[in-house]
């Protein structure tokens, strides 16, 4: 009877000593929690699930609605980011450079839109359409080789480097230069250099199925695991290295997170404008939005927002990563998944600075 009655009080006096060892009280994330759960009982979203890291550790985790540890689900634009690190790998290889352009592995593109580099395709700045137009079918080919076939009838908007767009079919012309000069299909160059060595069991780019909003294959058609995605982001965290194994070098991190804008005309209204307020000219690098940058134009803040909610980020300025993992249901009462998702940073920026 003495050693159940001691048993509560050693726990409670080994809570007490750990928490006077670390100096430090358990963060509130009450206030995360609140909104998503706002969101997912307003209906927008069946579920959802989220992870933060600080210093490379795990500090919060949740799961909302119907979603587990094992949901996967299509994050359509986060996959952005996943796609420009995957063809950073085969830079690295040297069998690609940022600045080779399009018509120097696709010849048959002849106008101007052969022109574009591959840096302009991952960049939004290549001068292509958006999205096929009004119409015609939507880009959810089972391959980029038949994508980039309807790409290539299609005229350009600008002159490369003119104007950024964001969009997704000059990102299909990106990966297909990837399988061409790597004599490997997407899928299999995006698990050999990226999700197989970061463990990533759960994401793929194909097959692409033909709900809408599941495409492009590079910059939509990804399907992620809540864990798996924040492998991807401990290993951009870590300048390449994950768990001891360099993937990427850090010059290609760095690269990737570069202002990549150029000269290019920003039209107002961009994404960086109406989520954070700030209207510059260098708010993307390869695959990532640059929300924002410190006083010498290092990105501090990245992401890879999505308009059906999924939201990856890096905050360097708290050494904080985090994956935001759902699939918008219902986009009613004027409600933006695209541009609910970005809050999320902030609200832990103030839960990890609140006393």
């Amino acid at each position: 009877m003495k050693n159940v009655l001691l048993l509560p009080l050693l726990c409670l006096f080994t809570c007490l000593a750990v928490r006077a060892q670390t100096g430090k009280r358990a963060h509130d994330f009450s206030p995360v929690e609140k909104k998503i759960q706002q969101w997912v009982d307003s209906g927008y979203y069946t579920g959802a699930s989220i992870i933060i890291a600080k210093d490379d550790k795990v500090i919060y985790e949740h799961y909302f609605g119907n979603y587990t540890p094992g949901t996967v689900a299509y994050i359509a634009s986060a996959g952005k980011w996943l796609a420009a690190a995957t063809i950073a790998a085969v830079v690295e290889e040297g069998k690609l450079s940022w600045d080779d352009k399009v018509q120097q592995w696709l010849p048959e593109f002849t106008d101007i839109k052969g022109e574009a580099t591959l840096r302009q395709l991952l960049s939004h700045t290549a001068g292509y359409p958006d999205y096929q137009p009004a119409g015609a079918r939507p880009d959810n080919y089972q391959t980029l080789q038949e994508a980039v076939a309807q790409i290539l009838h299609l005229p350009a908007d600008t002159l490369p480097g003119a104007v950024f767009k964001y969009g997704g079919l000059a990102m299909q012309v990106a990966g297909r230069m990837a399988e061409l000069a790597t004599g490997k299909d997407w899928e299999t160059i995006f698990q050999e250099k990226i999700a197989r060595p970061l463990q990533m069991t759960l994401t793929h780019f194909t097959p692409v199925d033909e709900t809408p909003g599941h495409n492009p294959m590079i910059g939509g058609g990804a399907r992620a695991g809540l864990h798996d995605y924040a492998n991807f982001l401990s290993m951009i965290s870590n300048e390449g290295m994950f768990r001891g194994k360099r993937i990427l070098s850090v010059n290609a991190i760095r690269e990737l997170q570069a202002g990549q804008v150029g000269k290019a005309t920003v039209p107002a209204g961009e994404y960086v404008e109406k989520a954070r307020g700030s209207q510059r000219k260098d708010i993307y690098g390869l695959g990532e939005w640059r929300e924002e940058v410190d006083k010498k134009g290092v990105a501090t803040l990245i992401s890879s927002p999505s308009w059906a909610g999924a939201y990856p980020w890096i905050d360097k300025t708290n050494h904080v990563y985090g994956f935001f993992l759902t699939r918008v249901a219902n986009m009613k009462n004027g409600f933006s998944s695209f541009y609910a998702s970005p809050v999320l940073p902030m609200l832990v920026r103030k839960v990890l600075t609140a006393k």
